[in-house]
């Protein structure tokens, strides 16, 4: 845990060394400019956000036979959200997933399985919002050095579907590569037959999961639109709480764009690598001092709210039980 502490501390250093770099002492100036109600608005966003995914989980749940109630299911999402920002690439958010999942009787393979579903849908979205936005993207003489961009979104979101549908359906060659792969690390036979099981147990999870009722599968993914329009929208508040004018689409590219290089560095809320590519991207379209402004805005709005807020729930229901013991199987 000390080591997620000194983490979450150097992600704050780097978040924070940007802006005043960029904007100097006029950023406070800017931010003393952004009206109350943009601020209220991007947290009320952020509470929105929580409640819907919070309806997602309840949602897909309910379908195989777990009830969860609202409140507790809105906890969840907060200290998963918590745990997705405090680690570093957010991999301590599919952690916090399989464990508070598993609490409702469900084993760690269906509770990967769920996660697994929510990423899926997560990258449909990402991948048909960005077909969409960029014809109006390119469509503008001066926008055209944007197409090495979007193009290198297209195809990491194309091939990340890609090889999540390739390891389903052939998941025995997966099994078999698995396989070889730890026998090549010395590890157990014993160990090897069960992490077989349990990729077994994973797709039959993942299996039940698209068997539901079409009706439910097609509200869980109408939510998960909700969410990101909702959360990629707080910038656009923002910026126009500034008094400057940017195209949503542009922002909501400058978004992807940002949290892209963010996991590149490797620190808890890709600090560094958000706050570079957020700046290189609208430096041409803002002046320095409302650039900075802005990405401490959308920061406090998106990253530094979401630990403040996710701390309680994260150490009421998980604690430091989750890096204590493994997840068991029920």
């Amino acid at each position: 845990m000390k080591r997620t502490f000194l983490l979450i501390a150097l992600a704050f250093a780097v978040s924070a060394a940007f802006p005043l770099f960029i904007g100097g002492r006029e950023l406070l100036l800017e931010l003393r400019t952004l009206p109350a109600r943009v601020w209220l608005t991007a947290v009320a966003a952020v509470g929105v956000g929580w409640l819907i995914n919070a309806v997602r989980m309840r949602l897909v749940l309910g379908g195989l036979g777990q009830k969860l109630s609202l409140p507790r299911a809105v906890g969840r999402v907060m200290a998963i959200e918590f745990a997705t920002n405090a680690t570093p690439a957010g991999s301590g958010g599919a952690l916090a997933y399989v464990y508070l999942v598993g609490q409702r009787g469900l084993s760690s393979s269906h509770a990967a399985a769920m996660y697994a579903l929510d990423q899926v849908l997560d990258l449909t979205f990402f991948l048909a919002a960005l077909l969409v936005i960029a014809p109006l993207l390119l469509a503008g003489p001066s926008e055209q050095h944007l197409g090495w961009h979007i193009g290198t979104l297209l195809v990491l979101l194309v091939g990340g579907c890609v090889v999540l549908w390739l390891m389903v359906r052939d998941y025995r060659r997966v099994l078999l590569w698995a396989g070889r792969v730890l026998h090549h690390f010395r590890i157990s036979v014993v160990r090897r037959r069960q992490l077989a099981r349990w990729i077994l147990r994973f797709r039959h999870g993942l299996g039940l999961l698209l068997s539901l009722a079409r009706w439910r599968l097609a509200l869980v993914y109408a939510l998960c639109v909700c969410h990101w329009l909702i959360r990629y929208s707080i910038l656009f508040w923002i910026v126009r709480g500034l008094g400057e004018r940017v195209p949503w689409s542009y922002l909501f590219l400058t978004q992807m764009l940002s949290f892209g290089a963010g996991q590149v560095t490797l620190l808890p809320g890709g600090s560094g690598g958000v706050e570079l590519g957020f700046s290189a991207l609208l430096a041409p379209w803002l002046p320095a001092p409302t650039l900075a402004a802005a990405l401490v805005a959308w920061r406090c709005a998106t990253y530094y709210w979401l630990l403040l807020a996710g701390v309680g729930p994260f150490v009421l229901l998980i604690g430091r039980r989750l890096w204590q013991a493994p997840v068991e199987e029920t």
